[in-house]
């Protein structure tokens, strides 16, 4: 995966709210914890050098996603482009079998944090196989 669709890791280390995967596997948990005002949003583009873009060019992402435990804050946000290829739609499939893999028993929720911040494209590999060419 090209270094320029990786989060910067001092800017976007990651962060959690909670390790409780029952918390984390409570239907509908995410709904209630989202809460990304658009400041926030400014200031994730502002971080990254985005200055302008076109809608639907990026979206303001959590590096360890909601459904994973991760927080709202600065440190989880970070400006993840839609493409090319490895883009938000393929870190999305990656969160929820993740997040079905912990609910299901299978992966410690702790574990699972850690492999989405350290490289999401590399815990893709893991527990899904290859990235699509």
């Amino acid at each position: 995966m090209p270094a320029s669709l990786r989060p910067n890791p001092s800017l976007t280390p990651g962060d959690v709210l909670t390790t409780d995967a029952a918390r984390v596997c409570q239907r509908g948990y995410a709904k209630t914890v989202r809460n990304v005002p658009s400041s926030l949003k400014a200031l994730a583009y502002k971080r990254y050098g985005i200055l302008t873009h076109r809608a639907g060019e990026y979206e303001v992402d959590h590096l360890i996603s909601l459904e994973l435990g991760g927080s709202n804050s600065i440190l989880n946000l970070w400006p993840e482009a839609y493409a090319p290829l490895y883009g938000a739609h393929l870190k999305d499939k990656l969160e929820n079998a993740l997040h079905a893999k912990v609910c299901a028993g299978g992966l410690d929720l702790a574990t699972a944090q850690r492999a989405i911040a350290n490289d999401w494209s590399s815990a893709y590999a893991k527990y899904l196989g290859p990235l699509p060419r």
